[in-house]
């Protein structure tokens, strides 16, 4: 029988459906069986207005070690002998397409590029396809062993469907293809891609495949281990998940998602090496096993899937064309998990503190990111801890304001109790106002950059004006500072380098100094980006502010400028107000001699 060739460019153009559109040969199982159930979801659509057409649909996959075949056979709408040499004898004309067009349907079926069947090149030498139309007579065998060409010819086969005989190549040191009939690794695969196709995928009697993914349930019919048995399952965690939120989103796009919060994170959350995404189906038809490109990085800890009809695809259905459909449903799918965070911190709150422990500054930093655009958006979901112990949202902070009391404080420091240890906090403690502990490197940048909630400002203690000072003591303030302006121009000359500038305060209460910024960033904020490569040249610019009603200061005072111990009192005064911020002295032994000199 005279070999017929493909009508489009022949062996170049195969040539790169199989060695450059396809990048993983194990999905040509994932293509043939999708392939399968758009057959069968032509006969289904056709069955609706023909019941005689019905049947117990299924595909399924016959292998045989020996002969070293895979065998993919489904029921569907079968092929004539026209249709076979159309669909299967031009590479990437789609039947599917065509029968979209023709029958105006809109039936999820996916195999729209007619590219997929060839992707059995990458695991075959020799492809046979045998096809009976549903409603004819005769059935017809197609044969090719690559871009050379094909046959086509009678041949007998019973059923209506299509069969499809891969001889696979001979192993090699890149593949072992004879893995292709055993029961393993087809079960591997089918899981792996196709385990939500709606019909039965079967495999010696054996039906491998879950048919109705959990996702396209409502949340009340699924119970609570199924979902923490998928999450186990698929995404390898010894753990439970801390929670799950499933929804079936429609409007101007449609899409499934089903996400689950991690109970702990990742050992490498927090690094560069984590990838973030959700696997991407569509139709039930797994297509990306991580996309990233669906969740912003601040819910980067979100496991989970996506599954959308709407989503287009390139050609191998192996990568996503950056169209508006997948931006569409990144910005919704983000709205929604916002929303349920929203819902799960109000109608749980320990739960949300203990993921909010894990995750949380993943979630500041999305408040901070893009200049803060994010910010009015995720406010609400934030947590910080107050110095009375407890994690606090800003509206509870605000609705546990002193009447009178203009704006919120927070210090930032190590931990709750060296910021409660603060000089500049007492003040504070005394006047009955609450302090939001900021102890996390990110938290100070938030809240500079969130600025304000509910018409509240946000304000350091450590802030110049922020304690509130009145016109009668600043006046006395000035009157004590033009008074020891000797001994202040002194101090700071003997902590040149050290320090921006010396200054009274008013406060302070019972301690005798403190350091505080001179600017927008603080002792904390100049700690963090220190810490960040490239920055060692940021300085904020130190200053030493004393109590003028400390014996310490009074003593001082009292010196010989130009003595040693007006030098040795001046440096122990800094010294300790470096200490009390947590920040390290130039030299500890130094220190000790001072102090023992001192005693």
């Amino acid at each position: 029988m005279a070999k017929k060739q493909f009508k489009a460019e022949s062996k170049k153009l195969l040539d790169l459906m199989i060695n450059s559109i396809y990048t993983n040969r194990e999905i040509f199982l994932r293509e043939l069986i999708s392939n399968g159930s758009d057959a069968i979801d032509k006969r289904h659509y056709m069955s609706l207005t023909d019941s005689s057409l019905g049947a117990d649909f299924c595909i399924e996959l016959v292998p045989d070690k020996e002969a070293r075949t895979l065998t993919v056979r489904d029921n569907g709408c079968g092929m004539d002998k026209v249709e076979m040499e159309n669909n299967l004898g031009t590479i990437a004309k789609s039947g599917t397409s065509e029968f979209k067009q023709k029958e105006n349907t809109a039936e999820a079926l996916i195999g729209q590029f007619g590219v997929g069947f060839y992707s059995s090149f990458m695991v075959a030498d020799k492809v046979i396809v045998r096809s009976k139309k549903v409603g004819g007579n005769e059935a017809y065998e197609w044969e090719s062993e690559g871009a050379d060409g094909y046959t086509v010819s009678p041949c007998e086969y019973d059923a209506f469907g299509t069969e499809i005989i891969l001889h696979l190549k001979p192993d090699d040191e890149d593949c072992s293809y004879g893995e292709f009939t055993d029961e393993y690794t087809l079960t591997r695969l089918v899981k792996k891609y196709s385990d939500y196709i709606r019909y039965p995928i079967k495999s010696g009697g054996k039906t491998l495949n879950s048919m109705v993914p959990l996702w396209r349930k409502r949340k009340s019919e699924v119970k609570k281990e199924e979902y923490a048995q998928f999450y186990r399952d698929k995404f390898f965690d010894f753990n439970d998940p801390a929670q799950v939120f499933a929804s079936q989103v429609e409007g101007n796009i449609n899409y499934s998602m089903m996400v689950f919060v991690p109970e702990k994170a990742p050992y490498d959350y927090y690094t560069r090496e984590y990838k973030k995404g959700l696997s991407l189906y569509s139709g039930g038809v797994l297509i990306m096993e991580s996309c990233a490109d669906v969740l912003p990085d601040y819910l980067g800890f979100i496991k989970g899937l996506v599954d959308s009809p709407d989503i287009s695809l390139n050609i191998s259905r192996e990568l996503l064309q950056k169209d508006r459909q997948l931006r569409a449903i990144a910005v919704s799918l983000e709205k929604k998990i916002r929303g349920e965070l929203g819902k799960w911190l109000r109608s749980d709150r320990e739960a949300y503190e203990k993921m909010f422990a894990q995750f949380g500054n993943s979630l500041k930093m999305g408040a901070y990111d893009n200049f803060g655009a994010r910010k009015d958006d995720l406010k609400d979901l934030l947590l910080f801890e107050s110095d009375n112990g407890k994690q606090t949202l800003f509206s509870e902070y605000v609705s546990r304001m002193k009447e009178g009391q203009e704006n919120i404080y927070y210090a930032s420091g190590a931990s709750a109790e060296a910021i409660k240890a603060l000089p500049q906090v007492e003040m504070f403690l005394d006047k009955g106002y609450e302090i939001l502990c900021l102890k996390d490197g990110i938290d100070e940048f938030v809240v500079k950059m969130i600025e304000s909630y509910d018409g509240k400002k946000f304000v350091s203690v450590a802030d110049k004006d922020a304690a509130g000072v009145s016109d009668e003591q600043k006046a006395e303030l000035e009157k004590k500072s033009g008074d020891n302006s000797a001994v202040l121009g002194k101090m700071k000359e003997l902590l040149k380098g050290k320090v921006k500038d010396v200054r009274l305060t008013a406060r302070l209460k019972s301690a005798a100094a403190c350091l505080t910024s001179d600017g927008d960033i603080s002792l904390e904020m100049e700690r963090v980006l220190r810490a960040m490569p490239g920055s060692e040249g940021i300085n904020v610019g130190r200053v030493l502010e004393i109590n003028p009603d400390h014996d310490a200061f009074s003593h001082i005072a009292a010196l010989e400028p130009d003595g040693e111990k007006f030098a040795d009192y001046t440096l122990a005064l800094y010294s300790a107000a470096l200490l009390q911020e947590n920040l390290p002295v130039d030299d500890s032994a130094a220190l000790a001699a001072l102090i023992v000199k001192l005693l």
